[in-house]
């Protein structure tokens, strides 16, 4: 599992994920997101900057995907989606293990 799309692909169909900026920003809040990830390329950025700050605050791994609709079809859309949070793993709980691992290592 190499790839964050695959990861929130693999949670959203044995976990649960939620999908855009409002939701995204409830679920750090709330302390139920496991990771959250958001496109390099929304427009504006406002939309998206304050996510890595609050996920720093509450310790949730936060990444920056390349590209929104990506994003949003991992997430089970047929449209872009600026941010999705991974609520349970799911089945993708040992591949998110491996990811964190190869995130610690600067890979």
């Amino acid at each position: 599992m190499d790839s964050v799309y695959e990861l929130i692909e693999k949670a959203r169909k044995t976990g649960k994920v939620e999908k855009g900026t409002n939701e995204v920003t409830k679920a750090i809040e709330r302390g139920t997101a496991k990771l959250v990830a958001y496109g390099a390329d929304v427009e504006p950025k406002e939309i998206v900057q304050h996510l890595s700050l609050l996920c720093k605050e509450k310790n949730i791994p936060c990444v920056e995907v390349e590209k929104k609709e990506k994003l949003g079809i991992s997430a089970g859309l047929s449209v872009g989606c600026a941010s999705v949070a991974i609520i349970e793993l799911g089945e993708a709980d040992k591949d998110f293990e491996g990811w964190k691992a190869k995130q610690g290592k600067g890979e």
